[in-house]
């Protein structure tokens, strides 16, 4: 009878092992899989330009027509370091759509280089080195960034996404387009 007793118990042991060590090793191959593909994915970006990011980013199609038509999308290609708060389409929106189509419109193209870049620092500015601070933007005109525990605005507008790092910068969303005070 101990025998049999025995022989259930370590039958028992050995499948509760084995049903632990399953597990353990689905887990962690499953989490190590996913940290690969995260890493994969953000080497390739460490290899993209500023404008092959956003082109590729369907939140960012918008950006990508204005800066094709205001011609600054071989500037952000250069070797940089840019800092860019880049509005999302929903932030766009916001402006209107007459409003938009009079930025894009070929006559305002100097009007429209004149917002984008000042969406623009120079330099590489990752969410770590954001402080409440004044900083001069591409466009000439300076832009304040204030930071108050996690929330961080330029301008009127909030990071909702930050350090999106390429190989010539880095990309920070926002909810809102900032106008500069000369282009309203």
């Amino acid at each position: 009878m101990n025998r049999v007793v025995n022989k259930i118990m370590t039958a028992t042991l050995l499948l509760i092992a084995v049903f632990a060590f399953t597990f353990v090793d689905a887990f962690f191959w499953k989490s190590d899989s996913n940290e690969n593909k995260a890493s994969a994915k953000n080497q390739a970006l460490l290899d993209e330009n500023i404008v092959e990011i956003t082109s590729q980013d369907a939140s960012f199609k918008t950006l990508t027509t204005a800066l094709q038509a205001a011609d600054l999308s071989a500037v952000l290609e250069g070797p940089g370091p840019f800092t860019v708060f880049a509005p999302t389409d929903e932030a766009f929106d916001q402006l209107g759509q007459e409003k938009l189509n009079e930025l894009l419109k070929p006559e305002n193209k100097e009007k429209l280089r004149a917002v984008l870049l000042y969406h623009v620092v120079p330099g590489k500015m990752l969410a770590g080195d954001l402080k409440t601070m004044t900083v001069p933007t591409a466009n000439g005109e300076d832009i304040k960034i204030t930071v108050n525990g996690s929330k961080v605005t330029v301008g009127d507008a909030e990071v909702i996404n930050a350090d999106i790092v390429g190989k010539n910068g880095v990309i920070h969303s926002i909810n809102a387009v900032m106008i500069p005070e000369e282009s309203k």
